[in-house]
């Protein structure tokens, strides 16, 4: 397509010249499966709005939100942890799988936030978290307090140590969160007794999956909450559960990088080559029979109820599996959160991406911020390597330039919200927020910093409570000024209050692009590449736009169109007409 002339100077940057509208009222949404074009917004209860004044959002805060979130247009709700829990990992450390935790409210408390959102054309998906339990559930306390060998002990990963008096773990496995993944326990008598493995927290033990009394448990969990109406379920580490037979040793290579992980990490081990090596404790073929399985429990439920998996798996054709016909309806697509801003590597993942998930039949997903890692607006301009799960704290190399990052993640994000396939959205990136860096050491709170003493940040800089209004205490997350980590002084301009309604601002930048994505049906649309544009620009068509992002360094001349959407909210000051600015993104309508 040849580049040709566009004057933008009449268009409100980061706004939709077209009114705001719903997408669960377009009609291009009738008859499709709800899930393969949805927008999911992803709530970390604790961090989101709190009713009570303890500084820890709660149930009835998010719904009290709930206008705030059918105003931004998104279609479902996914709801991190609330279940009863010591709180040791921020409720990923569950003790009780069918009940509330009464820091985030009561069972009835989640039946009115159910209702209500249901009643607003809201979705509701719940966590599940099978890997691993709290050390405080009931379950394991019965295992600690029986026998080796006894049924109880059965229901985890328990073993003999090695050594002379098995005084060594049974292998050299590492946890995530740093350190050894096992931790020996001692017999009635107070003689030293077996090990029991967690690849997280030793206050998180593995569940043994080769059980089938586990198996029992969970479907009963899975209908517990599919009975309360529950849309679906986001799995928590999907592709762990399954261990090798025997629990082999494993050192990852010399020479082997990492996607953001090390040998103990989330993610696969990246050798020499760019091949994808899974550690014994990841991605085994057994985790495929689990969720035919709970497949088979959902598809009892009217309603299109859902399973979408956190698997962190490399290459996208081999995460494909997780979403074969009759397994999981959807997974993250980790691999595009994690390529880099530059344009050849956006549009390779972007094939491979719909390539592999339409090879068995599944939506594409696309994600840029979640719980566990550096928010986007952070990331994308940070100079130094930063390791998935590491975080990025005051000592951190490479520190990010705030106006650049968020730069970036608006393009990014107007990027992905053009591209065929359903979104996740997570808490606060709609208003821009950038990570946290500077909190206190003696406020931090994920496990990760301890068990390195230090050495790796953790995720709390993505979990502080988002701001809602500017001029109230705890900018609005709080009644009472409370708040579990502290929110830095100058967050007031990213304010909800603060944002709505002003041109150019990041809250109206997503709910334009959420509108224009539901009126032109991009979700369920395809990528046509544009030819005639450098190696650094991202340009095709979809539906009835023309998206053009830009990640080099100099202008790109665009075509003569409608502008219906700028991500640089600069742009109609500082660039010429007809071209686009380094760091954005834009659509224009396609004639």
């Amino acid at each position: 397509m040849a580049a040709q002339k566009v004057s933008t100077s009449e268009v409100p940057a980061g706004t939709s010249i077209h009114p705001h509208s719903s997408p669960r009222a377009t009609p291009e949404r009738a008859g499709l499966e709800w899930w393969r074009t949805a927008v999911i917004y992803q709530i970390y209860p604790r961090s989101f709005a709190d009713a009570t004044g303890d500084g820890i959002g709660d149930l009835r805060g998010i719904t009290a939100r709930l206008p705030e979130l059918v105003d931004l247009g998104v279609d479902a709700l996914w709801l991190s942890p609330f279940y009863t829990s010591p709180q040791r990992d921020a409720g990923y450390d569950v003790a009780d799988y069918c009940d509330v935790d009464p820091l985030f409210g009561t069972l009835e408390d989640f039946d009115t936030l159910e209702r209500e959102a249901h009643d607003r054309g809201l979705r509701i998906i719940v966590d599940l978290v099978p890997n691993h339990s709290s050390s405080d559930h009931v379950w394991f306390q019965q295992a600690l307090a029986s026998a080796e060998g006894s049924v109880e002990r059965a229901r985890y990963v328990f073993r003999h140590g090695m050594g002379e008096t098995g005084e060594l773990p049974p292998n050299n496995w590492e946890s995530v969160f740093g350190g050894p993944a096992w931790t020996r326990v001692a017999n009635a008598d107070g003689t030293p007794g077996q090990w029991y493995l967690h690849l997280f927290d030793s206050t998180q033990p593995d569940f043994d999956w080769q059980n089938p009394w586990v198996h029992e448990q969970f479907r009963d969990i899975l209908r517990f909450w599919l009975d309360r109406g529950v849309d679906g379920f986001r799995v928590d580490v999907a592709h762990g559960m399954i261990k090798a037979d025997g629990l082999p040793d494993y050192t990852p290579p010399a020479d082997a990088g990492s996607m953001g992980g090390s040998g103990g990490g989330l993610e696969p081990e990246i050798g020499a080559h760019g091949e994808a090596m899974s550690p014994p404790y990841w991605a085994q073929d057994g985790v495929h029979e689990i969720f035919r399985d709970w497949r088979g429990v959902l598809d009892e439920y009217e309603g299109d109820r859902i399973l979408v998996a956190e698997a962190w798996v490399e290459p996208l054709s081999r995460l494909a599996e997780w979403v074969r016909p009759d397994e999981m309806h959807q997974a993250f697509n980790f691999s595009y959160l994690e390529t880099p801003w530059t344009g050849a590597a956006m549009r390779r993942v972007v094939d491979d991406s719909l390539a592999s998930f339409a090879g068995v039949g599944a939506p594409s997903t696309w994600v840029l911020s979640n719980h566990d890692v550096v928010r986007h607006a952070s990331r994308l301009a940070v100079t130094a390597e930063n390791p998935q799960g590491h975080g990025i704290g005051p000592r951190s190399p490479g520190q990010p330039v705030r106006e650049l990052g968020l730069l970036r993640a608006r393009a990014a994000t107007a990027l992905m919200l053009a591209l065929p396939g359903s979104a996740y959205l997570y808490q606060g990136e709609e208003l821009g927020l950038p990570e946290v860096i500077d909190l206190p050491d003696d406020s931090r709170q994920d496990p990760t910093w301890f068990r390195t003493s230090g050495e790796r940040y953790g995720r709390d800089g993505c979990r502080v409570p988002i701001p809602w209004e500017a001029d109230s205490p705890a900018y609005g997350f709080s009644p009472s000024g409370e708040s579990w980590l502290p929110q830095p002084d100058d967050w007031a301009p990213y304010a909800r209050d603060a944002q709505l309604d002003v041109d150019g601002s990041t809250l109206e930048l997503y709910r334009a692009a959420l509108g224009l994505r539901a009126k032109f049906g991009l979700a369920s649309g395809d990528v046509e590449w544009l030819p005639g544009f450098a190696d650094d620009v991202v340009a095709f068509r979809n539906g009835g736009i023309i998206v053009i992002a830009n990640t080099g360094a100099e202008q790109v001349a665009i075509p003569d169109a409608e502008v219906l959407l700028s991500s640089n909210p600069l742009q109609r000051t500082v660039a010429s007409a007809g071209t686009l600015p380094s760091d954005s993104t834009v659509w224009l309508l396609d004639d």
